[in-house]
């Protein structure tokens, strides 16, 4: 049995993990400021540890990895608008508190930490899909930030022989997403407005593409990424490879949910990406990784989810 840390555990994919290490028979331990993560998140998990700490402060962030094997790095306020309104406010969730848990790490003697990265990091590149190797563009303060908290992942190995993984995200998607900000992921958005009868929005003309990736093939890349030998200081990404658009994502969740909306058009987002689509030729091939959920699977999941979920609180 391994004691492993999740940060940013009571958010959305933090809590998957928490929900599979706890089926895994580990031990886990979670901390999160609940700024936008919430502890009934984990109310259905049994012996978790939890503690409420910003770990932008050195002290929580040392307290918190002390007698841990593992770090699954999630803290993070993950939102290109939120960061476009308020960069300073964003740089302290994003970077700060990243370089704490670095430190922490290191002197606790952590095993591996594994950082989520973002694909915000590729930018608007043309090129699809998007490899590791590709030169990263960010568009937007949280972009950057992701970027450079990798960054810092991969100096930290080489300086100082901690072992870090940088998995990089694609639009994650499933239950437990909150669709009650606006900052949230589209998918969660739109259901959300379906489910009310709402027009949902769609910023731009709806042509933009996602790599759209239910939450149990991260969970498992991430899992994978803790315990691959020969994989410190990588940059995997983790995705299902595939393309969906905005446009394409309303019609199949439409037809899902049996609405009869139709979408509302805004002008387009600063900051936002036109096209994004994984490679994932490098997970496959130091991880083993395979994604075991498909796009509609998924979405059929999440639906059933948000479903069950207002079921039990009518």
């Amino acid at each position: 049995m391994a004691h492993y840390l999740v940060t940013g555990g009571a958010g959305f994919i933090g809590s998957h993990l928490a929900e599979e290490l706890v089926r895994r028979g580990e031990q886990v331990r979670v901390v999160d400021s609940l700024i936008t993560g919430k502890r009934h998140n984990l109310s259905h998990l049994q012996g978790v540890e939890f503690i409420e700490g910003d770990l932008a402060e050195i002290a929580v962030a040392r307290r918190v990895c002390e007698g841990m094997d593992f770090v699954l790095h999630q803290a993070a306020i993950p939102s290109v608008p939120r960061s476009v309104e308020d960069p300073v406010t964003s740089n302290r969730a994003n970077i700060d508190a990243s370089v704490n848990i670095l430190v922490a790490a290191r002197d606790a003697g952590v095993r591996r930490l594994v950082y989520a990265g973002s694909s915000a990091a590729y930018g608007d590149t043309p090129t699809l899909p998007k490899v590791e190797t590709m030169p990263t563009a960010p568009l937007s303060p949280y972009a950057l930030q992701k970027l450079v908290a990798e960054q810092y992942c991969q100096m930290f190995t080489r300086l100082y022989g901690l072992e870090t993984v940088t998995t990089r995200y694609f639009n994650v998607f499933g239950p437990r997403q909150d669709p009650s900000s606006p900052y949230s992921g589209v998918i969660s958005l739109f259901i959300s407005a379906l489910s009310e009868g709402r027009a949902p929005k769609i910023y731009g003309d709806g042509g933009q593409t996602r790599d759209f990736t239910y939450v149990a093939n991260v969970v498992d890349g991430v899992l994978r990424a803790c315990h691959s030998p020969g994989v410190s200081g990588e940059v995997i990404n983790v995705a299902t490879g595939g393309r969906v658009s905005l446009n394409e994502l309303f019609a199949t969740l439409r037809a899902l949910m049996g609405a009869g909306v139709t979408p509302e058009y805004q002008p387009a987002r600063a900051g936002d990406v036109r096209d994004s689509q994984a490679d994932i030729s490098k997970a496959r091939r130091l991880l083993g990784y395979e994604p075991t959920v498909t796009f509609g699977d998924g979405l059929a999941r999440t639906v059933t989810w948000v479903k069950a979920a207002a079921a039990g609180m009518s």
